[in-house]
């Protein structure tokens, strides 16, 4: 079993043993593992209990579970609990604002076993009579419900590229010689994904037998010489979409770049393409480019051919949603898009003063293996107690020791922030001398989320006032698949950032990666600064800037458009602290 199995069923014991109301330290001793497996860069199934018990976090007790999930492929502790609860109960936790204590309230006061019972519960009204609900907590279910209905099918990015590359990965391993990609939407980099589509040109006609006997297929949907489908279990567990569906398309080599140009789409895109085809007099499809005359083939083995044959520059995938990238195409005025490498620094993360999992010179340490050459510590501040958020005295003695530490690392800067929340009115939660002490500050919306849209905005308008803030973080608020953004005036937002010389974050965490791709656009267009940050908890937290790199490319931005692909002198000087102000 693979990582990501075996995390599942962990976490899925530390889900039923909190609706259970067990012992909270096993419950985080179990969450806590769960995290471990699945960021760890080895295959744990791999290790015997000793080497299990030599990964931090991981003890006796959970080193053998997981030796038994590894062996079995299941643990007869998690069948116990499983046993005690409809395993429909877990699909419960995975709506915005419903904990396992709600959960076990529901599923003990009203047999709430399933969604379609919760639905029920809360259209009819009973819920608001259990004490502790009301009729604002079942306002709040209902509207999860909707928001669920409205993402069904849908998956967050990076879980469909894993899926995705295992796929890949089993698939080229039979069939090496051929040309195994994944395309459409995953391909464009979308923020979630419908389905995986996957090309193979070259291949054999038997490996379709293989796509459809890969060992995650739960369900084959169609299996036929050049086209097949199969639904793939989620083994990241707890997706609320279920299943991903997979299709495997066949095609001849001298199609294959016309495949890959007509399946990535987006289908606005393949409109204008084809269009502007027509208006030469050729047709496109997913064969290739042809002569309307007489059907004579002009380019389709690779994606640049049938480009160049239209006139105009390849297009980066990112940038294939008719948002004018056509016409940038055809006058040769493509941007060169932002990549991962050429990021420098990391501006947003968190170590063991808070809530993360490392301390400082493990974190430093780790930006420096991902080619890091700073990094700004923001932990929280107080009005997050659940994260043992800092008070004054705390931030500025936390300062002192990054600075320390920073004398003392070696090759990666080290800047001494704070992640401080916006209080509801819109002023900060720490004091301005104490943020006037800091190198870096970075403002949050962590709370209040059901303001309305003129509060939000006065909000955050507010806070952006305050001359100590360098970056707005997680802007929007979103949790992708699970909260919706908080309603604000995103324009007068922009133009504010750009006017004080604040920052809008990326936020690289893969279920925020806000700003999104429009949002981030229209800063750049406005002139605000963007940085690109993790938003790491753990030294294996920076993984995750690939995410939001995508992002930005889709955003259209270049190396220049992203604060901290400077070096860090450059950069510093670049912060709103730093600005000289006329």
């Amino acid at each position: 079993m693979d990582n990501l199995g075996v995390a599942r069923i962990l976490r899925e014991i530390a889900d039923l043993l909190e609706i259970k109301n067990d012992n909270p330290f096993k419950i985080r001793a179990y969450r806590n593992g769960a995290d471990i497996v699945a960021n760890h860069p080895h295959a744990v199934a791999s290790l015997d209990a000793t080497g299990l018990r030599e990964i931090p976090g991981i003890g006796k007790d959970l080193a053998a579970r997981i030796r038994e999930i590894a062996d079995t492929g299941g643990a007869e502790f998690h069948r116990e609990l499983v046993a005690k609860f409809p395993p429909s109960v877990l699909d419960l936790l995975h709506l915005q604002g419903v904990g396992p204590k709600t959960v076990a309230t529901l599923y003990r006061e009203l047999d709430v076993r399933t969604l379609d019972d919760l639905e029920r519960a809360a259209a009819d009204g009973r819920i608001r009579g259990l004490r502790g609900m009301g009729a604002k907590k079942e306002a709040l279910i209902l509207k999860a419900l909707e928001e669920r209905k409205r993402h069904a099918g849908r998956h967050l990015l990076p879980d469909a590229h894993d899926a995705a590359a295992a796929l890949v990965a089993f698939l080229r391993a039979r069939a090496p010689q051929a040309e195994i990609t994944p395309v459409g939407s995953l391909r464009r980099g979308c923020d979630t994904c419908g389905d995986i589509d996957i090309l193979a040109s070259g291949a054999d006609a038997s490996l379709m037998d293989d796509f459809v006997g890969y060992r995650l297929v739960e369900r084959v949907l169609g299996h036929g010489e050049t086209k097949s489908s199969v639904l793939i279990v989620d083994s990241q567990g707890g997706s609320q979409s279920g299943g991903l569906q997979a299709d495997l398309r066949l095609v001849p080599r001298e199609s294959q770049g016309a495949a890959m140009q007509y399946f990535t789409g987006s289908k606005a895109h393949n409109i204008i393409l084809r269009d502007r085809a027509i208006g030469l007099g050729l047709k496109l499809n997913e064969y290739g480019l042809f002569t309307t005359a007489d059907n004579t083939r002009v380019a389709g083995a690779d994606e640049e051919g049938i480009y160049r044959a239209l006139g105009l520059d390849w297009v980066p995938p990112e940038l294939r949603e008719a948002r004018g990238e056509i016409e940038a195409a055809a006058a040769h005025a493509l941007p060169r898009l932002v990549d991962r490498a050429d990021l420098r620094g990391d501006l947003h993360m968190h170590s063991t003063e808070t809530d993360g999992k490392d301390d400082v010179p493990a974190m430093a340490e780790a930006a420096r293996e991902a080619g890091l050459e700073y990094i700004a510590i923001t932990d929280h501040s107080k009005a997050l107690a659940m994260a043992n958020g800092l008070d004054e005295t705390r931030a500025l003695d936390h300062a002192a020791r990054i600075r320390a530490a920073d004398h003392a690392s070696s090759g990666v800067r080290l800047l001494a922030g704070i992640e401080c929340d916006i209080r509801a009115d819109g002023s900060l939660d720490l004091a301005d001398d104490c943020l006037a002490a800091l190198d870096l500050v970075v403002v949050s919306v962590h709370s209040a989320f059901n303001q309305d849209r003129q509060q939000m905005t006065d909000r955050l308008l507010r806070a952006l006032e305050n001359p100590h803030v360098d970056i707005l973080g997680h802007p929007t608020g979103r949790l992708i698949l699970r909260r919706e953004p908080y309603p604000f005036d995103i324009e007068a937002v922009v133009d504010a950032a750009a006017g004080h010389g604040v920052a809008l974050e990326i936020n690289c965490q893969v279920d925020r990666l806000d700003l999104n791709d429009i949002h981030a656009r229209l800063a750049r267009d406005r002139g605000a600064p963007i940085v690109i940050s993790s938003d790491a908890h753990s030294r294996r937290g920076f993984g995750v800037l690939r995410w939001g790199v995508l992002v930005a490319r889709r955003a259209w931005l270049t190396p220049a458009d992203v604060l901290n692909t400077r070096p860090f002198e450059q950069f510093k000087a670049g912060l709103r602290r730093h600005r000289t102000r006329a």
